[in-house]
């Protein structure tokens, strides 16, 4: 369980999220929602697209759409070949019991569905920043052997 100070201090450090979505509107307003919050951002409009740059771009956190024109997000996660785990988050218009599941099934550690809270999607954000502080902090305590 985190305290106040650590939750605080998890949500002023930015992330680098990655956003998948081929929604000009939707891409545009996440982006500028995100970067007003302090994040970096990097888009694609295709699973095509993001699978070639989200390795290369090494983002803390994916959203992705599950509705992609080459394909889908469960797809997507399913292919994406990273040096390490990313905390993911699938959007959608639909939310389904079997989606959310499938969400989940996939890797995705939240499934939203749009049109989504602005509050929602940042309390999220604050839960990644804190797994991530955490995880980075047992990185360095814990010895390597050889």
């Amino acid at each position: 369980m985190t305290n106040a100070t650590e939750t605080a201090s998890a949500a002023a450090r930015p992330l680098r999220i990655f956003v998948v979505e081929n929604h000009a509107d939707t891409r545009e307003f996440l982006t500028l929602m995100l970067e007003e919050l302090g994040h970096q951002v990097s888009v694609a409009d295709t699973m095509t697209k993001a699978l070639r740059e989200v390795p290369a771009w090494g983002c803390d956190v994916l959203i992705s759409d599950i509705g992609l024109p080459d394909g889908d997000g469960w797809e997507l996660l399913e292919k994406l070949d990273l040096p390490r785990p990313v905390f993911a988050i699938a959007m959608s218009g639909f939310g389904m019991s079997a989606d959310r599941s499938r969400s989940k099934a996939a890797g995705y550690r939240h499934h939203l569905v749009k049109p989504m809270g602005l509050e929602q999607l940042e309390s999220i954000l604050i839960e990644a920043a804190v797994e991530l502080r955490g995880k980075r902090r047992d990185e360095r305590t814990i010895p390597v052997a050889f």
